[in-house]
């Protein structure tokens, strides 16, 4: 099985890479990108500047170099045998601004948290933006799962989103385009998507706030914020909640190695302070093992997934599982 080489690929890449601006690391850590604080090595790692930036270095990458792009790691399990290939992280810098872009209207980068339009959106009286207050990642990933929380969610607030395909040239998507469902976009999973455009209503800001601060009491009471987690690790069924289905399978504290399901909310699984990818999607097969036993309804992640397994510490989906 191929193990990361961050240096070999990156001299592969030629003279192209002395005219970026952004930031190339081989070899990348990406514990330390996770929320989880768990998983391998990035082969290789890019952080592009400014869009141009990002545009010049796809132009520059063969079409047979594996292509990961990462957000601020909230929702994001890595395996321990790392992530070949280049893994994009955008840059805070580049990508993480939030403005007006017209009445009632704002612009957002693709890294910028979505807590951060919440808190725009209150200080100008735009409605419709509480939801994302709870929401612990960026609007790059609420784009591409359609994340939503407390009856809100992406496809209700998009206008437009903007993008670059993995040749480097850039896409305007409407709504449309995005194809929209549950937790998830059909929109091409080549696109990088670098910064969108959404719409709210005028709103009372006292209502926003107050709106904002039930979000946050809720997250507080029912949810392990304080933990090494990755939020929500399975999607809630249709016509079911995935922590009900985990409790009544006997699910809630469940541990495997260093990862346990939360006693507080038995949906969030986290890393009680040592473990490995492995643990962790070990730890969630069983669940999923469990509930469709018990209920015979089969959990699907919304955690997402990268990287090859150490050998000898592959991780089968649970026996009633379909391929993924």
């Amino acid at each position: 099985m191929k193990q990361v080489n961050g240096e070999k690929l990156l001299a592969s890449l030629g003279e192209g890479v002395k005219e970026l601006r952004g930031r190339l690391t081989p070899d990348a850590p990406m514990d330390r990108v996770t929320w989880f604080q768990a998983g391998g090595l990035a082969e290789l790692m890019f952080q592009p500047h400014d869009v141009d930036d990002l545009v010049a270095f796809l132009k520059i990458l063969p079409k047979d170099v594996p292509l990961t792009v990462v957000g601020v790691g909230s929702n994001l399990l890595v395996r321990d045998g790392g992530i070949p290939g280049v893994v994009l992280r955008l840059s805070a810098k580049g990508f993480g601004q939030v403005d007006l872009a017209g009445e009632n209207r704002i612009q957002a980068g693709a890294i910028c948290p979505d807590k951060h339009i919440a808190a725009m959106a209150m200080d100008n009286g735009i409605g419709g933006f509480a939801f994302y207050y709870g929401i612990p990642g960026s609007i790059g990933g609420a784009l591409r799962m359609n994340a939503g929380a407390n009856g809100g969610e992406t496809s209700q607030r998009v206008v437009e989103v903007h993008a670059v395909d993995r040749k480097g040239n850039k896409h305007v998507l409407t709504n449309a385009d995005m194809g929209y469902s549950y937790r998830h976009s059909s929109a091409a999973t080549d696109m990088i998507f670098t910064h969108a455009v959404f719409e709210g209503y005028p709103e009372d800001r006292a209502k926003i706030r107050a709106d904002m601060d039930a979000v946050r009491q809720h997250r507080e009471t029912v949810q392990p914020i304080k933990e090494k987690t990755g939020g929500s690790t399975f999607k809630n069924p249709e016509g079911h909640s995935a922590w009900k289905l985990i409790d009544e399978a006997g699910g809630r504290g469940l541990m495997s190695g260093g990862a346990q399901m939360s006693s507080l909310h038995c949906n969030f699984m986290i890393n009680i302070g040592y473990a490995t990818g492995y643990d962790l999607e070990y730890l969630g097969e069983t669940v999923r093992q469990r509930v469709f036993e018990h209920s015979g309804i089969k959990l699907e992640w919304e955690i997402r997934r990268l990287g090859i397994f150490m050998p000898g510490r592959e991780v089968k989906p649970f026996q009633g599982a379909t391929s993924e």
